[in-house]
């Protein structure tokens, strides 16, 4: 068992260094990890559905795609990860139990009274601590969870309220639980890095074939490259997103604006503006424009710039339209 204390807190670099671990070592692997503020969401879910993109926006939080499926969750340095890279026979490789028992170990080594529960969480007086999840490929598994210790529970929410946005897709939906810092539950206290430190500790010495490896030059070069090609790049992180249905409302000066579009692939097949807002030409000529740009911020205002608005809504400007399209 390689054991890899990863000190990076770049959410790309961490979510692309688990990647590469599970696809080019042979051996198990044991990882631990913090991110800076970010949004981490399943595969197969819809990001813009997911997030409260005002508040992402604001406060510069990265929002990243990882390779496992579940719902979205908020990081901070306040929250450990860790990863287990395992191979084994196929039919045996899901056992979430296994790689969550040494954290329960360990908190109830501290008097805390923690419980697995349902499918893949970690609970503390029946709130959510802990969420697990898994990507099998042929004989190979990564489990990798979350352990809220002394995250930010304001920062948390505000990221994942979605505002008064109306999607219709086929997306996985993530399950809003009530949840919980372990660092409120200790009978005394532990900073963040002496429990990264605890749990580290208690992974070598469970382990007889534990070995610490450190991440070298040509690890950080190719994971790197996994960066830029893939966990950085918004085809991966918003386009990746299953076909969905998309209407928002907002008030303007000029009355309620309802923009209503179809997207695939992260691209605008439809858009249709509506409201009781009044119009000096036919505004058409901007819905087309739309058709097979990326849902994205920067593409819709580089449409946008190519038309004076005043020549086609009564006040109503680009940050109006802006916020009825995210």
């Amino acid at each position: 068992m390689l054991c890899i204390l990863n000190n990076s807190t770049e959410p790309y670099f961490n979510l692309a260094a688990e990647e590469y671990f599970f696809n080019n070592f042979n051996e198990n692997i044991f990882m631990l990890w913090r991110n800076s503020p970010a949004i981490i969401v399943g595969k197969h879910q819809n990001t813009l559905a997911e997030i409260n993109y005002d508040y992402v926006k604001e406060n510069n939080i990265k929002v990243v795609r990882r390779m496992t499926g579940g719902g979205a969750v908020f990081h901070d340095l306040g929250n450990i990860n860790f990863t287990f890279i395992e191979t084994g026979e196929s039919e045996k490789l899901v056992d979430f139990r296994k790689y969550v028992q040494p954290i329960l170990d360990i908190l109830l080594k501290l008097g805390v009274n923690a419980k697995f529960e349902g499918r893949n969480d970690l609970t503390i007086d029946g709130k959510k601590f802990s969420g697990n999840a898994e990507h099998v490929y042929k004989n190979r598994i990564l489990h990798h969870g979350t352990i809220l210790f002394s995250a930010k529970m304001s920062d948390l929410t505000q990221a994942l309220n979605v505002k008064d946005v109306k999607y219709t897709d086929k997306a996985v939906k993530s399950v809003r639980s009530r949840v919980t810092n372990v660092s409120e539950h200790l009978q005394a206290p532990l900073t963040v890095l002496e429990f990264i430190n605890l749990v580290f500790n208690h992974i070598l010495e469970m382990y007889e074939d534990a070995q610490i490896y450190e991440i070298t030059d040509e690890d950080i070069q190719k994971i790197n490259q996994l960066v830029e090609n893939k966990y950085s790049t918004w085809e991966w992180n918003f386009g990746y997103s299953p076909e969905y249905n998309f209407s928002k409302s907002v008030r303007t000066e000029g009355g309620t604006l309802e923009v209503s579009m179809f997207v695939e692939n992260g691209i605008i097949q439809r858009l249709r503006f509506y409201g009781d807002f009044f119009t000096h030409r036919d505004i058409s000529e901007i819905e087309e424009a739309f058709v097979s740009i990326q849902h994205r911020e920067d593409q819709v205002k580089q449409v946008l710039s190519h038309f004076n608005l005043d020549d086609f809504f009564f006040n109503i400007n680009q940050n109006d339209i802006l916020s009825a399209m995210f």
